[in-house]
C-alpha cells in the first residue's frame, strides 16, 4: 500500500495505514485500499487499508474467544463499567479531532459535530455508564410453589453495524451499552468513518481492554456481508437503511441469530391550525432539513391544514433559502455537502421522479450556483404533494422535504399514520394539551411536543419499519442481555 497522502489533513489521525483487531493495531490481511474522499471538495484526501474477509475473520474468532473463555462477561458490571468509563474518557479527550475529522470524510460541519458529538454524545454514553449497576441484573422471585432466580446475561458476541451520520454518538448509543451488558463487540462501521474511527479506536486501545473484547473496522461491502454471516456472532446490532436491513435478517435468520435494527424514517411534523409560526421555524426548519436531511428522525413530511398552506408554505421557502449552505468548516455555514456522490445521486432521483407525479419545487432542487464542486444539494421544499407519491412514503436520506395538506385534525393523523416508517414525529400546536393527545395517535417509537428531535438518554427506536428493538437508557443496555431462571426450589411445573 502507499503511504497515506494525508498533507490536505490538518490533524493527525491514528494508526492510517493499520486496523484494530482484538485490541491491537495490526497491518491488514491484504494490500487492498479504500480512498477517503473529502464531500465538501470530492478530493481524495488519504487511503487507508481495506479490511478483509480474512481480518474480519480474525476480529469475530477474538471476539468469540474473549466472551466463551475470556473475563469480560465474567467480571462485575462495576468493573465493566470502569473500563467504560475510561473509554468515555478517552473518547471525549479527542473529541477536538474526532469532530474535525467527521467534517473532512463525511461533510458534517462543525458546529454541527460539536453538539451531535460533544453535546449529545458525552450525555449519551455518560448516562449509560452511571445506570448500568442499578438495572436489575439479578432477582429472586418467588410465587407460593417455588422460588426462582431470574438473571440477565450477555448475549454474547456482537457486530455492531454503524452508519457515517453518527459514529461518535452511537458509542453510547451501541457499543458501551453492549460492553456494559458483558457482550463482546465487532465495530464496523461505515466506509466513510475512516478517519473518526481510528480515533475511536485509539481511545479504545488507551482504556485497557481486555484482549478481543473490541475490534473496530470500517468495511466495504463483502467484509460487512461476511461479518453479518458469520456463526462466531451472536447478535447484529444494526442502525442503517431499511433495504438493506431486509437483506440483513435473511442472513441472521439462517442461524436464528438475534437481530436489532434502528432504521429509516419519514417523520411527520404536524402542525395544527393555533400554531404559531414564529414559534415553530426556530426547530422545524433545522430539525427537516438539518445536517442535509443526513438524519434518521428529519422531519421529512410536514402537515398543514388547506387554511394554513400557502402562509406555512411560504414561511418554510424563506427560511430554506436563508441558509448558508456551503463548506463545513465555515463557523457561518448551516448545511455542510452530503457524504457522498451516490448520496446526491439518489436525492435527485428522488426529485426527479416527485416532478414526474406532479410535485412542484417551491425551492431549491439542484446544486447551489455558488458551489461548482462537492456533494452538494440545495435545501430542496416541495409542495402540492400528496400521500400517494413515492416522495411522500419513501424515505429520502437527503434535503428534500414535502408540505402535505390535511382536511382536519383526524385526516393529519391519518396521513401521519399513512407510512410503512414509524421513527419520529413531531406535533406543534397552540395547546399543549391538544398536542399531547395527537402526539399519542401517532404510530411512532417517538414524538416531540412543539420541538424537534429525540430523547438520546431514554429509550429509542422504531416502529413498523423503522425498527425492532431499542437503544438508549436502561433498555437499551438490557437489548444486549437475555433472562435466564435458576430454579432455587420448589416443583416442576409445566
Amino acid at each position: 500500500m502507499s503511504a497515506p497522502s494525508t498533507d490536505k489533513i490538518d490533524i493527525d489521525i491514528p494508526h492510517l495505514d493499520q486496523l484494530f483487531i482484538a485490541g491491537e493495531w495490526v497491518d491488514s490481511a491484504h494490500s487492498e485500499t479504500i480512498d477517503v474522499v473529502m464531500p465538501s471538495t470530492e478530493e481524495v484526501i488519504a487511503q487507508v487499508p481495506s479490511p478483509s474477509i480474512a481480518d474480519a475473520d480474525a476480529a469475530v474468532r477474538a471476539a468469540r474467544a474473549a466472551f466463551d473463555v475470556g473475563v469480560w462477561p465474567r467480571s462485575t458490571v462495576e468493573e465493566r463499567a470502569a473500563v467504560c468509563r475510561r473509554f468515555a474518557d478517552e473518547l471525549e479527550s479527542r473529541l477536538d479531532g474526532m469532530n474535525r475529522a467527521w467534517t473532512y470524510e463525511s461533510g458534517y460541519t462543525q458546529a454541527f459535530g460539536e453538539m451531535i458529538n460533544s453535546g449529545a454524545g458525552t450525555a449519551i454514553w455518560g448516562h449509560a455508564i452511571s445506570v448500568a449497576a442499578s438495572l436489575p441484573w439479578e432477582e429472586r422471585r418467588s410465587n407460593g410453589a417455588s422460588e426462582v432466580l431470574v438473571q440477565r446475561q450477555p448475549i454474547g458476541t456482537v457486530l455492531a453495524i454503524l452508519t457515517y451520520n453518527g459514529p461518535v454518538t452511537l458509542m453510547g448509543m451501541k457499543v458501551i451499552p453492549a460492553l456494559l451488558a458483558g457482550c463482546t463487540v465487532v465495530v464496523k462501521f461505515a466506509p466513510e468513518s475512516q478517519l473518526t474511527s481510528r480515533f475511536i479506536a485509539d481511545a479504545a486501545h488507551a482504556a485497557g481492554f481486555p484482549s478481543g473484547v473490541i475490534s473496530v473496522l470500517a468495511a466495504g461491502t463483502d467484509t460487512s456481508q461476511h461479518l453479518v454471516r458469520s456463526e462466531g456472532i451472536d447478535m447484529v446490532h444494526m442502525t442503517g437503511g431499511t433495504a438493506v436491513a431486509m437483506e440483513v435478517v435473511k442472513q441472521t435468520s439462517q442461524r436464528l441469530g438475534r437481530t436489532a435494527l434502528e432504521l429509516g424514517g419519514k417523520s411527520p411534523a404536524l402542525i395544527t391550525d393555533d400554531a404559531v409560526l414564529d414559534d415553530v421555524l426556530p426547530t422545524l426548519i433545522p430539525g427537516s432539513v438539518g445536517s442535509s436531511g443526513q438524519v434518521c428522525v428529519a422531519l421529512s413530511r410536514i402537515l398543514v391544514s388547506r387554511k394554513r398552506y400557502e402562509e406555512v408554505v411560504q414561511r418554510l421557502a424563506d427560511g430554506f433559502e436563508a441558509l448558508k449552505v456551503g463548506d463545513p468548516f465555515d463557523p457561518a455555514t448551516d448545511l455542510g455537502p452530503m457524504a457522498n456522490k451516490r448520496s446526491v445521486e439518489r436525492t435527485q432521483g428522488f426529485l426527479d421522479r416527485a416532478i414526474a407525479q406532479g410535485a412542484k419545487v417551491v425551492t431549491g432542487g439542484a446544486r447551489p450556483s455558488d458551489l461548482d464542486r462537492g456533494f452538494y444539494f440545495a435545501p430542496t421544499l416541495l409542495r402540492d404533494v400528496t400521500t400517494d407519491m413515492e416522495i411522500a412514503q419513501e424515505e429520502v436520506f437527503g434535503p428534500i422535504i414535502v408540505v402535505i395538506a390535511y382536511d382536519d385534525v383526524d385526516d393529519a393523523v391519518r396521513i401521519a399514520n399513512d407510512t410503512k416508517f414509524g421513527l419520529a414525529g413531531s406535533v406543534y400546536a397552540g395547546d399543549r394539551e391538544s398536542a399531547l393527545a395527537i402526539a399519542r395517535r401517532i404510530r411512532s417509537g417517538a414524538v416531540a411536543i412543539n420541538m424537534a428531535g429525540v430523547s438520546l438518554t431514554e429509550p429509542f427506536g422504531g416502529v413498523k419499519q423503522s425498527g425492532w428493538g431499542r437503544e438508549c437508557g436502561a433498555e437499551g443496555i438490557l437489548e444486549f442481555t437475555e433472562l435466564k431462571q435458576i430454579l432455587l426450589s420448589g416443583a416442576y411445573s409445566d
